[in-house]
């Protein structure tokens, strides 16, 4: 059975995705129009297996993506960036994008509580969110405006 713990060692962000709009194509040309009828009757209709991995990797890339979103919010803080601009690159308030991070940072940390080895251990979590602030906060002055 495909679940996206099972996919994770399987399939980067690229190739899951790769591998989803190939399983959704195949989806969309197999399924019935309104009268009944294949849009595309030489394609194979996916199978149980195929549609339960449809739906795993869409997770799978949803989570990937988000975890990428985060690293790209703590470049963005490296950088200089303040809240206001990170939340509106992400089409959100400062303050949702900053909860967001914070809990996102939290996560990591209970990761590596349960595992050992990923998330991020103590001295991380905590590097991470002096540098996440506060939501008023801009880590450097770039000419940033609050």
């Amino acid at each position: 059975m495909s679940t996206p713990e099972e996919l994770e060692s399987r399939f980067t962000l690229l190739t899951a995705v790769a591998r989803y709009d190939e399983l959704r194509i195949r989806e969309s040309l197999s399924a019935p129009d309104e009268d009944g009828f294949r849009l595309d009757p030489d394609i194979a209709a996916l199978t149980r297996e195929e549609t339960l991995e449809l739906l795993a990797l869409g997770e799978l890339i949803a989570r990937k993506a988000a975890y990428g979103r985060q690293l790209s919010v703590r470049s963005a803080r490296e950088a200089g960036a303040s809240w206001s601009r990170i939340g509106a690159a992400l089409g959100t308030s400062k303050q949702a994008a900053w909860e967001a991070h914070g809990r996102w940072i939290d996560e990591q940390a209970r990761q590596h509580r349960q595992t050992g080895s990923i998330g991020w251990d103590d001295a991380d979590a905590t590097a991470a969110r002096a540098l996440a602030g506060e939501p008023d906060d801009s880590p450097r002055t770039d000419g940033d405006t609050a």
